[in-house]
């Protein structure tokens, strides 16, 4: 396929700030000038752009479809519900039907509270928590947890917390000023850090990932269980990206360490918006002390498509099939590479398998992304792993994944620098895990 460039792309960062809606979709993280950008369906594994090309998706929406795109019997399910009304004065049924299966799966929690994005959801439970903690409402946090300013005022502090875990340089206009100093980050693993933040810093709340990139050092996650009850701090995980990925709720459960709050997002609605804040009654109770109320929050089509969701993912068992898919990647991204003289490094949960080549890795991570876009696969560094990768999908896209990566065998770095077309990827986002 011969590469076109995106006007498309061109006309939107002229009328809309960013470009896009969502920091990680905007072109310039994959291929600046040429990436495709604009999609008119979707199907199983497969991404019709606006330019009529079909694509196979090796990357996968940031993680939300784990069932693929337009799952025939969840968007059955939602097309039924959607033509029996979406909204009105009263609330969908739907929402306690939902609660009641989340507590299930969490018997350990009480009640839930609904958003429909991931940073919304936690930041109602940073509200939540704050509204409980009132002596001591201060922030230690480690993970990615959106764009709120309780999280960038991280940023407001004399040294860039920040510009070692998102993109450097985060900006931080129009974030409350008087929020400096309410949060304080630690990295992931390093309990010395966090024991000093609850002895020093009036930490009453503890907001991390539970797995992402890095597994946990043995009894890290129990010893922050056990911090946060020493220091009485109300402990929040944000599974929005891990939970049900490789098992029903969030991976917490595999540890056996079970939070105060705890977030759900992305893969919980299969690309359709719904997050969700579930915990302890104790602290839930909480958030009739404050104000937390949305008007999409109570639409129907969120609480349906977790229903149907979790309802396929009970009924297929995606999970090992999931890991076990994802597991098969990493191998075979390592054979590849020692095949060709490549140096990569391989890393992330087998649910989100991700590899960095160990030199220069933007440029070759962009020329990577180019050579394969003209093989009609949306392809990067990281596959949010989905149940439609199959055998044959992944046989495709090794055949031209080890093209590539022979290509690089034998090509200085000048030279792949002279054959990308247009501008190098942008820095993408580091992590505290």
């Amino acid at each position: 396929m011969k590469l076109k460039k995106n006007n498309l792309w061109k006309k939107a960062i002229k009328i809309i700030p960013g470009g896009n809606m969502l920091y990680s979709k905007r072109a310039e993280a994959f291929l600046p000038e040429y990436w495709p950008t604009y999609f008119t369906k979707t199907k199983g594994c497969y991404v019709w752009s606006k330019d009529g090309n079909k694509y196979t998706d090796m990357i996968f929406a940031v993680g939300t479809n784990v069932l693929g795109y337009n799952n025939p019997t969840l968007e059955r399910d939602i097309i039924s519900s959607v033509k029996k009304g979406n909204m009105s004065t009263l609330n969908c049924y739907e929402e306690i039907q939902l609660t009641e299966e989340l507590l299930k799966i969490d018997k350990w929690a009480g009640m839930v509270k609904y958003a429909r994005t991931g940073a919304e959801a936690n930041s109602i439970a940073i509200r939540i928590a704050k509204s409980f903690q009132k002596k001591k409402p201060n922030v230690a946090a480690c993970g990615y947890h959106g764009w709120h300013d309780w999280y960038l005022s991280s940023n407001l502090s004399n040294r860039n917390n920040l510009n070692y875990h998102l993109t450097k340089n985060v900006k931080t206009a129009g974030v409350n000023t008087k929020l400096k100093n309410t949060t304080f980050l630690f990295r992931y693993n390093d309990i010395d850090r966090l024991t000093y933040l609850l002895k020093n810093k009036k930490i009453g709340i503890i907001k991390m990932e539970v797995e992402r990139n890095i597994k946990p050092d043995l009894k890290f996650l129990k010893k922050v269980r056990k911090l946060s009850n020493k220091y009485n701090a109300v402990l929040i995980f944000d599974e929005c990206t891990s939970g049900f990925r490789e098992t029903l709720g969030g991976i917490f459960h595999k540890y056996k360490v079970f939070p105060d709050l705890v977030t759900y997002g992305k893969a919980i609605g299969n690309g359709h918006a719904i997050t969700a804040v579930v915990g302890r009654k104790k602290f839930l109770r909480s958030a009739e002390d404050t104000f937390v109320s949305s008007t999409f929050w109570s639409e129907r089509i969120g609480f349906v498509a977790a229903l149907s969701t979790i309802k396929i993912m009970r009924k297929k068992k995606i999970f090992s099939q999931i890991k076990k898919i994802g597991k098969d990647i990493k191998s075979r991204w390592l054979k590849s590479a020692k095949k060709n003289n490549i140096e990569i490094e391989v890393f992330g949960k087998d649910s989100i398998p991700q590899f960095k080549f160990k030199e220069s890795n933007q440029i070759y991570k962009t020329y990577f992304t180019q050579q394969m876009l003209k093989k009609n696969f949306l392809a990067s560094n990281v596959i949010y792993v989905s149940v439609v990768h199959k055998s044959k999908i992944l046989d495709k896209y090794f055949k031209h994944l080890d093209q590539v990566f022979n290509e690089i065998s034998k090509m200085d770095l000048n030279k792949i620098k002279s054959l990308i077309k247009g501008d190098i990827a942008h820095t993408e986002i580091n992590r505290l895990n």
